[in-house]
């Protein structure tokens, strides 16, 4: 039976959802972000005639997009908005948040517990994931490469869509339905909204297509989105609800933030006794804030030391307890 569970982080929170001992499903927040369901006061900035779109500053300086504008909201005009997708980095440049007009009165997001409560489930907070399961998915995330028997799935964030290639040497017929069980495991695990693109192996046969495509109904059962048929080329299109950046997208784009994040959850989790030693690349110096560090030794009640190795890679960086 599946069962959400949320850690509150350092400067992170999390989710999962186990089902048969296993991560089915996880969600990231960074708090301080404006995230989906927050509800501001913005300023309208831009606005062509007509148009339902426009654009909206906040107080400070952050700018969103907006739709379903009513026709008298003018330029200049205040306006309050509800969040509806986060901001999303890519690369050179960020996708702003995405807003709508609303009634209601100002609020902050919800928080991740807050908002699984929400959709009907029934969230329990833990000081720690049971397992490994959590390193080994945010291993998964880096590397952006989930194996499965005879292949594995490569994902590829860009500023159009996320796409998944499929790569192995097993006929293109055997490949792509044992792709189709790791692909519906990305969507969940990586919390992969918006559009997904997948690039099958190319099939002539219709048949062949036609069972691509009920294996891909069979695995997303339960999962809400729209989807295209396979065309000739092997190509699959995915659409689901958008409400932030994925996991993916964080560790593709902010892949020190991330990293850093991942190294203080571990600093927090050393056994033992004496003084936590994190050894991290110099990169991530500035995310092991002096407030984050303290932090950690409220958590721990232990002190902490920070050493730098450049040969380190930034999600390879690990934390021990030493003598002070």
């Amino acid at each position: 039976m599946a069962d959400w569970r949320v850690e509150d982080g350092i400067a992170e929170e999390r989710a999962v959802c186990i089902e048969n001992d296993a991560i089915v499903a996880a969600r990231i927040r960074w708090p301080g972000e404006l995230a989906a369901g927050a509800v501001v006061a913005a300023r309208l900035v831009a606005r062509h005639t007509g148009a339902a779109r426009g654009t909206a500053r906040l107080a400070d300086g952050t700018e969103v997009l907006v739709s379903r504008l009513p026709r008298d909201a003018s330029e200049g005009a205040a306006i309050t908005l509800e969040i509806t997708r986060a901001a999303i980095g890519e690369p050179g440049r960020v996708k702003r948040a995405q807003a709508r007009p609303t009634d209601a009165g100002l609020r902050s997001a919800p928080t991740l517990f807050d908002m699984l409560r929400d959709e009907g489930h029934d969230p329990v907070r833990v000081r720690s994931f049971p397992g490994g399961e959590w390193d080994a998915l945010m291993a998964e995330a880096f590397e952006r490469r989930l194996d499965f028997t005879g292949g594995a799935i490569v994902l590829s964030p860009t500023p159009a869509m996320t796409l998944i290639d499929i790569d192995g040497t097993l006929p293109p017929r055997t490949l792509s339905l044992s792709a189709v069980p790791a692909i519906a495991a990305a969507l969940r695990r990586f919390d992969m909204g918006g559009s997904v693109g997948i690039d099958f192996p190319t099939l002539p046969d219709k048949a062949d297509r036609r069972a691509v495509d009920d294996a891909l109904t069979h695995a997303l059962a339960g999962f809400a989105h729209e989807r295209t048929a396979m065309n000739g080329f092997g190509f699959v299109q995915i659409v689901s609800r958008n409400g932030g950046p994925s996991i993916l997208h964080r560790v593709a784009h902010r892949r020190m933030a991330a990293a850093a994040r991942q190294l203080l959850r571990r600093a927090e989790r050393v056994a033992g006794a004496g003084t936590i030693l994190i050894a991290a690349h110099p990169a991530l110096a500035s995310h092991l804030s002096e407030d984050r560090i303290a932090e950690l030794s409220r958590r721990t009640g232990r002190a902490t030391r920070i050493t730098t190795d450049p040969a380190l890679a930034p999600e390879a960086g690990f934390a021990q307890a030493v003598e002070a």
